[in-house]
């Protein structure tokens, strides 16, 4: 079953669709994007509907019906864990841990994160409680840690270097230090870039979905900046992602990744290669690469031949496109560069490195049965 367009590619088609030019039909708009005619019509009426030119249910409308469902499943969920946790801590004798009630809730369908989040905990260690209720760690150091209160309690006088003396026979000190000890340093060095540059300026690959490269460039219009944040498969050079905002945020970079991933398939070991903004080192970035099993890899700071792939392909952009002439609006500015993503590069412009061939085409020719067995 092949997986659905990402919302931002329908919007940019049909905002195309819309503004075609004199004797451009529906269908020549749909080729040149590579989508259903039958498609391209449904998109268009639902946009109609959308916008108020069309009786019907708008798309807003059935999100807001859905959200007010997951709202009311969620506020449901969480009165029961506030009500069970309510009967759990009123007990003639308080329990002294919280986690059999998460687990006991966990157990009758209400998710660990809902009990959590509620009551103020933190996942990972009630996981580590859940592998091992008294890990073995634990109950050594509480042997240790009475040996060493026993120590103390037989002779009170004893300093802290004794008591720490004693601890250290026993192979372990705990980590206890005297409060009257000289204060610790916090300062310490910048951690290490997120990802490792896993490419080295190896801009090659022998099949798709094996090495992607990223990055992001803006442009100025009449209603502010427009950015682009945009995903090249280095093995046909084709825009297999992008994302089109306002405002340069780490959003960008994540919606980006998820319109490619939704067009392409078996994207697990896939790297995706760029530079050290922001964006790409943020945790939402970080964390949908983990979700899609794809590897990160980053370029060096100031370094710009380690993208330098992906710079050629803006470089055209900006000759092609943005430079050509002043954009008045943001909207127009998005459409001319989603025509020239789609129709020009993709289906038109036939590249030296692809065999004078186009990247759909090259994909197509490349990825057939037969050469795959050969």
């Amino acid at each position: 079953m092949p997986k659905p367009y990402p919302e931002e590619f329908r919007q940019d088609v049909v905002r195309v669709a819309r503004n075609r030019g004199p004797g451009v039909t529906v269908e020549q708009v749909a080729t040149d994007f590579g989508v259903h005619p039958m498609t391209l019509w449904k998109w268009m009426r639902r946009a109609d509907i959308d916008d108020g030119a069309k009786p019907g249910v708008s798309s807003q409308e059935n999100a807001e019906l859905r959200e007010a469902r997951r709202r009311i499943k969620l506020l449901e969920q969480e009165n029961e864990v506030l009500r069970r946790a309510a009967a759990y801590l009123s007990q003639a004798h308080p329990p002294k841990r919280i986690y059999p009630l998460v687990k006991e809730l966990a157990a009758d369908g209400t998710p660990v994160a809902v009990t959590c989040r509620v009551l103020k905990l933190a996942r990972q260690p009630y996981y580590r409680w859940l592998d091992q209720p008294v890990p073995d760690a634990v109950l050594e150091q509480a042997y240790r840690t009475n040996a060493l209160f026993d120590a103390h309690l037989e002779d009170p006088e004893s300093g802290y270097r004794f008591l720490a003396d004693e601890a250290r026979s026993t192979g372990r000190d705990n980590r206890w230090w005297s409060v009257f000890g000289k204060k610790r340093g916090r300062g310490g060095r910048a951690g290490p870039p997120v990802h490792d540059d896993l490419v080295r300026r190896d801009f090659t690959a022998n099949g798709p979905n094996r090495l992607w490269l990223a990055d992001i460039t803006e442009h100025a219009t009449g209603d502010g900046k427009l950015y682009l944040c945009a995903i090249k498969d280095v093995f046909s050079n084709r825009i297999v992602g992008y994302s089109i905002d306002a405002r340069m945020k780490s959003r960008l970079a994540v919606t980006a990744l998820k319109n490619a991933v939704a067009r392409r398939e078996h994207v697990a070991g896939c790297i995706l290669h760029t530079d050290r903004g922001s964006q790409f080192r943020s945790r939402k970035f970080v964390r949908a690469l983990d979700r899609h099993r794809m590897a990160g890899s980053t370029g060096r700071v100031g370094a710009a031949g380690d993208n330098a792939a992906m710079e050629s392909l803006f470089s055209l952009l900006q000759k092609n496109v943005l430079d050509r002439r002043r954009w008045t609006t943001r909207e127009e500015l998005r459409i001319a560069i989603v025509t020239w993503i789609e129709r020009t590069n993709h289906r038109r412009r036939r590249q030296a490195a692809l065999g004078r061939l186009t990247p759909v085409e090259y994909e197509t020719v490349m990825t057939t049965p037969a050469l795959q067995a050969a």
